[in-house]
């Protein structure tokens, strides 16, 4: 059967000078450096003969990440022009949206962070759950729901996928280890890094798991 890729990119750095949570918050955006490392990203996508053949590109529907997405889409979309071939656009979807998190607008690790305060310490027992939100069991879930569908959408093609840290990594980790649960402190996503994974298209086995950091040098 063939096998199909879908690459994983995870947004760029976000405008957040107080420091909060944002989580699934409205009107967090790029900041200037977020939409160099965005664009740093899509030239990366734009000159990869294998990456630059996808034939859809798919965002959570949040500020961060749809922005991340019009960058590689307009460098996507002026390769398929020297192709004659017909622009992308972006489609959205719900199961890639950040993990929810109950401390949502709230200071960490800043001065006098919600994250250590006593009356949350009941939210943070358990690092490996987590306890102050979605389980990774549950981001995992529907991170795989979104990707077996995608597979045999796009059975033996490619796929970009705009997502976070969190959704991202739970589901490499459920495919690399059966289950979603994780240290979140040995993730290994950084912010505009494509995580590419590839499936048989018929069995949605594992076939492979590549990973880049094209923005690691943006300043």
């Amino acid at each position: 059967m063939p096998a199909t890729t879908i690459h994983f990119v995870r947004h760029g750095e976000v405008y957040n000078p107080e420091h909060v949570l944002y989580e699934r918050l409205p009107n967090f955006h790029l900041s200037e450096r977020g939409v160099r490392m965005a664009q740093a990203t899509a030239r990366y996508i734009a000159a990869h003969s294998g990456i630059n053949q996808a034939a859809a590109v798919y965002s959570s529907p949040l500020d961060r990440t749809r922005e991340t997405a019009g960058e590689i889409l307009k460098a996507l979309n002026s390769v398929r022009a020297e192709r004659d071939e017909p622009p992308l656009e972006l489609h959205t979807d719900e199961r890639l949206i950040e993990a929810g998190n109950e401390f949502r607008g709230k200071r960490i690790g800043h001065g006098d962070g919600a994250f250590w305060h006593r009356r949350n310490l009941k939210l943070i027992r358990d690092l490996h759950k987590p306890t102050w939100g979605e389980s990774y069991a549950h981001i995992g879930a529907r991170m795989s729901d979104f990707a077996y569908e995608k597979v045999d959408e796009y059975a033996g093609g490619q796929i970009i996928v705009v997502s976070h840290e969190s959704p991202i990594w739970s589901l490499r980790h459920l495919l690399e280890k059966g289950h979603a649960e994780h240290w979140m402190f040995n993730r290994h996503t950084a912010l505009a890094s494509v995580t590419s994974i590839t499936f048989d298209a018929g069995t949605h086995e594992l076939l492979a798991i590549a990973y880049a950091d094209p923005a690691a040098n943006v300043e």
